[in-house]
């Protein structure tokens, strides 16, 4: 019989104060006990990934099994950032599922040629935004079989 699973950390890369904090209220609604981490923009999250300044510790800045990505983020956006993360080939395997607010055709083509696992337009409604994190925590948490833990970049 498999060990039991670790809860999966979810980096969750946005800018919007309030959208953080929604996020984090959705996930504790939807009782999902992974350990949720943010960062407010594309290059807080490469230093995160990276392991680079206030994240070069791992014990603080645990690796992740799930990228949220918001796109439109000041300074290095997400569609720059998710560029960095697929170019990279110690962190290409990340799973990153775009979660922000554009539906535009372009914005959803343009990632998934990227690579990114998924796209999801961020729901306009609390109760919505509950139910888009419970599907998401069954699929990417319950039924999607994630790398095994030792799955990361070397360190430094």
């Amino acid at each position: 019989m498999p060990a039991a699973a670790k809860p999966v950390t979810i980096l969750v890369a946005d800018d919007d104060p309030d959208d953080r904090e929604l996020t984090r209220e959705a996930f504790a609604q939807s009782r999902l006990a992974n350990d949720l981490r943010f960062v407010e923009d594309g290059d807080e999250l490469l230093d995160y990934l990276r392991r680079q300044g206030k994240y070069a510790d791992p014990e603080s800045s645990p690796w992740p099994g799930l990228v949220l990505l918001d796109l439109n983020m000041p300074r290095l956006d997400g569609r720059e950032a998710l560029k960095a993360i697929k170019a990279d080939p110690h962190l290409r395997p990340l799973r990153v599922v775009v979660m922000t607010t554009s539906a535009a055709e372009e914005d959803v083509a343009g990632s998934y040629d990227l690579q990114a696992a998924s796209y999801i337009t961020k729901p306009v409604t609390f109760d919505r935004l509950v139910e888009v994190v419970r599907a998401l925590g069954k699929y990417w948490l319950e039924i999607v079989e994630l790398p095994p833990d030792g799955h990361r970049p070397p360190p430094g």
